[in-house]
């Protein structure tokens, strides 16, 4: 049978509490794989494991349990190996790395941020910062222009002039950020939002990092903000 893995600790780790549930239906029970300087959170795979929301949030469960104890390096849900043999001859491979990132993420959590334009808002901005595309908007609606190609013109003006502005404020999103982070990882892209960071921060500077959050609000009002975190820090983990 497959060993899923939720994460890797020191060896010192203390164990789950024997409640928590793992990933499967039902749960399967978590238990601890030691090799050498390390530990590994892990349970027996199920025989199917799909990303439903209860195996889901089982994972995060494990690691926010764990994680509470000391500092874990989490593993994205999924993280299988064939059996514990294999999984314990990859610590004793790889001991030095995972240790130097357990030092390297001790006391530290993620937080995710993503940003998208409000299309109201941003507009108001593109035609204020451009004297001629906001001439030739006032010069369609005086005149009564709206003809096919007047609107395709304009259109198309302004268009990019907002992806224009939507690469700046991602330059922007990350310069105010990452004063107030460790690291800074980009997530994947997506047409839902213009820029995907996730930053690892210092559990004494979260309100320093809050605080250059709140300040992007109130100085870019443009800028929709949808921050998750703390969470373990998934995207620090090679």
């Amino acid at each position: 049978m497959s060993t899923y893995v939720y994460g890797i600790a020191r060896s010192t780790h203390p164990s789950p509490p024997e409640q928590v549930g793992g990933v499967g239906d039902p749960p399967q029970p978590v238990r601890v794989l030691r090799q050498g300087r390390l530990m590994a959170l892990v349970s027996d795979a199920p025989e199917s494991l799909r990303p439903k929301r209860r195996d889901l949030l089982a994972h995060q469960h494990v690691l926010r349990a764990a994680g509470a104890e000391g500092t874990v390096l989490p593993l994205r849900f999924g993280g299988l190996s064939p059996d514990d043999e294999t999984l314990a001859a990859v610590l004793a491979e790889r001991e030095d790395h995972y240790l130097e990132r357990l030092g390297a993420l001790d006391g530290k959590s993620e937080y995710n941020v993503k940003a998208s334009h409000d299309e109201q808002s941003v507009l108001r901005r593109v035609l204020a910062d451009d004297p001629e595309l906001r001439a030739m908007a006032e010069a369609g609606r005086s005149d009564g222009d709206d003809s096919y190609e007047g609107k395709l013109q304009l259109g198309e003006r302004i268009a990019s002039a907002v992806r224009l502005r939507e690469a700046q404020d991602a330059d922007l999103l990350r310069a105010m950020l990452e004063v107030a982070a460790e690291e800074v990882s980009a997530g994947p892209q997506s047409t839902g939002w213009l820029t995907n960071l996730s930053f690892l921060v210092d559990g004494e500077h979260i309100a320093e990092f809050v605080a250059a959050v709140e300040a992007v609000r109130q100085e870019q009002p443009h800028l929709v903000l949808t921050v998750t975190g703390p969470l373990p820090p998934y995207s620090f983990v090679e």
